[in-house]
């Protein structure tokens, strides 16, 4: 075996093992979060933990129901994708189809630099400038809503989907943009339906990567939700999230009781709605592919 094949035998070897590792480490965590959090399920019922209407994990008896924290996930996450996916996208197209060269340079640096900002930073931004704003706008109690918690959480989710969609668009070959131009195709044409097409999995990528920010996201969703654990009927009431739940009562708890086997489900929980929103997008790419 000659030294290239030696040292690309071992390239290989190490990326397989990396792989392997990986695997091996979500499956021992989820492992983890099962032998911890299903004590919970056996004083509690599955249906009465995931349906539930109360959380109160300190009352007597205690009521342990997570559907009020799923709810507000839930309705925090499809806010902050509603907004960010439609101007993440579009941004990533500008940038790298329409923008000139130096203002393609500016954005580029300033989405960068937004990535950079720390959680709690926007968090403490949104709650004392957006939160005000959302009261005063709709005539509120307090602006701390899950709307609130949309808006800031999109605005952390967008520099994700934007540097990683712009790099799947400008990947795409430039033989595309060539063809289409030269059967008579326009730059909104070209750009619509040629381009984002064909970047379709890098840009579902950018999503499902910057969705994965949202819904593991803690502390700014913490300072502008309201952190009420009750079932949401508007988009303009405070809610409770599972992580945000986790974050602030893990530390009151006693380990090895129940309040502290009802947050390592509610981690199961959210390991298994990641895992589902990633599964959904693989087939959804498998499908595109085989077409």
């Amino acid at each position: 075996m000659t030294v290239r094949k030696l040292r690309e035998w071992c390239i290989e070897r190490v990326i397989f093992m990396s792989g392997i590792t990986s695997i091996v480490i979500v499956i021992l965590i989820f492992i983890f979060l099962l032998k911890e959090g299903l004590a919970i399920l056996g004083h509690v019922g599955i249906f009465q933990f995931l349906f539930g209407a109360n959380w109160y994990p300190i009352s007597d008896p205690p009521q342990f129901g997570a559907f009020p924290l799923i709810l507000g996930s839930v309705l925090v996450t499809l806010g902050a994708a509603a907004i960010s996916v439609p101007l993440g996208v579009a941004s990533a197209l500008y940038i790298a189809e329409i923008a000139p060269k130096k203002t393609k340079e500016i954005l580029k640096a300033g989405i960068e630099l937004l990535a950079a900002i720390p959680s709690v930073v926007i968090g403490f931004i949104g709650m004392v400038t957006l939160g005000p704003v959302i009261k005063l706008i709709f005539g509120l109690p307090t602006g701390l809503t899950a709307l609130t918690g949309s808006i800031t959480l999109a605005f952390m989710a967008m520099p994700t989907i934007v540097s990683i969609a712009e790099d799947a668009i400008t990947a795409v070959p430039r033989q595309y943009r060539e063809a289409a131009a030269a059967m008579g195709a326009t730059t909104w044409q070209t750009t619509w339906r040629v381009i984002a097409y064909a970047a379709r999995p890098g840009m579902l990528a950018a999503v499902m990567l910057g969705i994965g920010r949202v819904i593991g996201e803690t502390m700014a969703v913490m300072m502008v939700t309201g952190n009420a654990a009750l079932i949401p009927h508007s988009i303009l009431q405070p809610v409770r999230t599972l992580t945000a739940t986790i974050a602030a009562e893990m530390g009151e708890t006693v380990q090895g009781g129940d309040h502290y086997a009802a947050l390592f489900a509610i981690g199961i929980v959210l390991f298994v709605i990641t895992f589902a929103i990633n599964g959904v997008a693989e087939l959804y790419l498998h499908r595109t592919t085989r077409r």
